[in-house]
């Protein structure tokens, strides 16, 4: 009976063209070899089981070659080779620094640097897993690998590159191998069932390359396994039973409920799932890679980077198909919420199913929504906010509409956006007539152009939910829509006068009135003023009120034309208010004579 011999050594890649998954770098080897361009140190990095300590021994056998081949391979028939598969090789030492890190132990090894070697050109030195080397035993090591030998060759090889000290890199030739991709591992797991008569399913092959996570040697581990589990018939219930593994069909079953809203499904499939004896952290990692991978395949571009198995790729395509873009977004948040939670929480169980209750009512948004009916449908207001009507009693405006006209457009109404402004409107503060509130239409002009005009009025939606009291109206001018044509001239005195009227009616408003009694306006233009303020919050506080300041001045001095607008001023600009003392101290300044004379007459400030 044969010796039995795992995979991982069995076939092992004893050429570079054999390597799997790393074509550039084995690329990069061979030219150097065939050039002669050899450095003295290589410094091999990456992931565990990619091929690093590999590569560096196909690399050391490569170079001490008597017979290279045409591709630059080694001839596994000259002295040389032999003596290096039969591992009675002088020339290639294999150093292991986990368990030699200590100084004594690269002591050592710089003085076997010095012998020539017996066979070949080059002794080559591998060093596996380097990074745990002590500090002192880098710093020992630095002035031989800077200047070493000519026959000497130093490969070091490691999983944690970041834990190796800069003058070590600097040293060094640096070559990061990538994890093996899933097709390719899935390609070398089919070779070698080919190969050892092996029956195996490529659904199953693809969930061992899953599980092996980028690693070759791990994949050869796990196929060993189930080939002794399924006695040479690997098939996907299999694997995944022997994995513990979770089916891609409790995925779309968890799916399926989810689009349909049913939550006790839900649940009920959950609970199957964890008396199985997965790990509810398992089970929320697993949905948002399902997720992930239901929204990846939507698209031709990312479909790259969608890796699963042809004969489930369809039902993946399928079921995307059922979901828009905005439902797995969420969906993908929403899982990634609670996996990043899950430890945290005392009750896992409940934190899990919370998790799945709200993905069941995203179930109503994931209907595909085209642009035009986002622009059509508003969702419902809160019954706090109220419509501004006219009374028609009042309303000065004789182009104004009729209160039954009113009612037949949901467009002509301005939505009063809180009950903070509905109040500030029910105090006695002067304003213009209401019907200035809405939105006239001339008689001349076309209904399909007055109707138009009304697009920009309105409140949003989004701002109601994220922002209080912020009123959208037109881009340019807040109230465009409601000018009448007027354009009287106005001096600054005139429109300080209005500025004060309006401050006077605030009775109710202190906050307010105390701001437009500290700051005045000052005349720009004709249509144009500014309001300088000494702090962001006074700002604020007048752009909230600026429907309000603006309607009242444009009806006060007849031009429709004003427009405000505020900043703020430097320390300097702003005149705060003086005492007596400081008021006297500069009439002083003014006239000397006026400190004389209190100090004759003995005279006291009050």
């Amino acid at each position: 009976m044969d010796k039995y011999i795992v995979s991982a050594r069995k076939y092992r890649p004893s050429t570079f063209q054999s390597v799997v998954g790393q074509e550039a770098l084995t690329t990069t080897l061979k030219n150097a070899i065939a050039s002669n361009k050899l450095a003295h140190a290589y410094l091999f990095c990456g992931p565990r089981g990619v091929g690093k300590t590999t590569c560096a021994r196909i690399f050391a056998k490569t170079i001490n070659c008597f017979h290279r081949t045409a591709d630059n391979e080694a001839c596994n028939e000259c002295e040389s080779c032999v003596a290096f598969n039969e591992q009675r090789s002088y020339n290639i030492h294999e150093l292991d620094a986990a368990s030699n890190n200590s100084v004594d132990d690269i002591r050592q090894l710089i003085d076997q640097v010095r012998i020539p070697p017996q066979i070949g050109k080059y002794n080559v030195y591998i060093i596996d897993e380097v990074h745990m080397l002590s500090t002192a035993a880098f710093n020992s090591f630095l002035k031989t690998l800077e200047e070493p030998p000519a026959h000497a060759i130093f490969i070091l090889a490691t999983t944690e590159k970041h834990k190796i000290i800069p003058t070590i890199l600097s040293r060094c030739q640096v070559y990061d191998f990538n994890r093996i991709t899933i097709a390719d591992i899935v390609r070398q797991l089919q070779y070698i069932a080919d190969q050892e008569g092996v029956n195996a399913e490529p659904e199953a092959l693809n969930v061992i390359a899953q599980k092996a996570d980028g690693g070759m040697r791990d994949a050869l581990s796990i196929f060993d396994q189930v080939v002794s589990y399924t006695s040479g018939n690997i098939t996907y219930r299999a694997v995944i039973e022997n994995l513990n593994v979770l089916d891609y069909e409790y995925y779309f079953r968890l799916t399926d409920a989810i689009l349909s809203g049913s939550v006790v499904d839900c649940l009920l499939i959950l609970n199957d799932i964890l008396n199985h004896g997965f790990e509810g952290q398992y089970v929320i990692t697993g949905i948002t890679s399902h997720f992930r991978d239901l929204l990846v395949c939507k698209d031709a571009q990312t479909a790259k980077l969608f890796e699963v198995g042809a004969s489930i790729r369809d039902r993946y395509i399928e079921t995307a198909k059922r979901c828009s873009n905005e439902f797995l977004y969420q969906a993908i948040e929403i899982a990634n919420d609670c996996d990043l939670n899950y430890r945290l929480s005392k009750n896992k169980r409940l934190m899990l199913e919370l998790a799945f209750i709200r993905l069941c009512q995203l179930s109503d948004n994931s209907a595909p929504v085209s642009s035009q009916q986002k622009k059509n449908t508003l969702n419902p207001v809160e019954t706090s906010s109220r419509t501004l009507t006219s009374d028609p009693k009042n309303s000065s405006n004789p182009t104004a509409q009729s209160p039954s006209k009113v009612s037949e457009s949901t467009d002509n109404v301005l939505h009063e956006p809180d009950s903070a402004t509905t109040e500030s409107y029910q105090s006695d503060t002067p304003r213009p007539d209401e019907a200035n509130l809405r939105t006239t239409r001339s008689a001349k002009e076309p209904v399909k152009k007055a109707s138009s005009s009304l697009d920009g009025i309105g409140v949003s939606i989004s701002s109601l939910r994220g922002k209080k009291n912020t009123i959208e109206t037109t881009a340019t001018d807040p109230t465009a829509s409601m000018k009448t044509g007027r354009s009287d001239h106005y001096s600054e005195k005139e429109l300080i006068d209005a500025w004060n009227a309006f401050s006077a009616g605030l009775t109710a408003e202190k906050l307010l009135q105390n701001a437009m009694n500290l700051y005045k306006p000052r005349m720009l233009n004709e249509s144009l003023f500014e309001v300088k303020v000494s702090t962001e919050i006074s700002k604020q506080f007048l752009e909230d009120n600026s429907l309000r300041i603006l309607t009242f001045l444009r009806e006060k001095l007849g031009n429709d034309d004003i427009t405000m607008t505020l900043s703020i001023a430097e320390t300097s600009d702003i005149k705060k208010p003086l005492s007596q003392r400081e008021i006297f101290d500069a009439m002083v300044d003014e006239n000397p004579a006026l400190q004389k004379l209190s100090d004759e007459f003995g005279l006291e400030l009050s």
